[in-house]
């Protein structure tokens, strides 16, 4: 009998976080609560930088932003936001990653919580990222991506490749 199988993963669809990095800038050029302020929304690989002057301004602009990646259906699981920094010219700086893959720590997390389940004849291993997660019956793995879902391991869980 053949096995079944499906790819856990986690991250951002970086065309919509582009789309979402995109309309937040355009609705920042037409605030007046932002005008003078030299605020900027900057997106590199993998990461966003928000550049303002103060840090209430800051609040403002990570708001601004995370509404845009909402209406893009973007997780906000996926942003680990860094420390505030002090800019030259007292402005502040905040760097906000994007999760991009499953982390060890994650994928035995994940692991350990699907071994928890008790389901007979699964197994998952890890590749490079991702998580395979094989089985005999469909219905076993049906159940295993069901719980997945249900509990919240603190990032966006993305279920691919299921195959017969």
């Amino acid at each position: 009998m053949a096995t079944s199988s499906f790819d856990v993963s986690t991250g951002a669809d970086l065309q919509e976080v582009d789309n979402a990095v995109n309309q937040a800038l355009k609705e920042l050029s037409q605030r007046y609560d932002f005008k003078g302020t030299n605020s900027s929304i900057e997106l590199g690989t993998n990461e966003i930088t928000l550049h303002t002057a103060s840090d209430d301004r800051l609040t403002a602009l990570t708001q601004l932003l995370e509404e845009k990646l909402v209406k893009r259906k973007v997780s906000l699981k996926a942003l680990d936001y860094g420390k505030v920094e002090e800019a030259s010219g007292s402005t502040v700086r905040q760097v906000v990653t994007l999760a991009a893959g499953i982390s060890s720590d994650k994928a035995r997390e994940l692991n350990k919580f699907i071994k928890g389940l008790g389901l007979k004849g699964v197994q998952h291993q890890v590749q490079a990222e991702q998580l395979r997660v094989t089985g005999k019956k469909r219905d076993d793995l049906q159940s295993a991506i069901k719980s997945l879902r249900e509990h919240d391991f603190g990032v966006p869980l993305e279920f691919t490749n299921f195959r017969d």
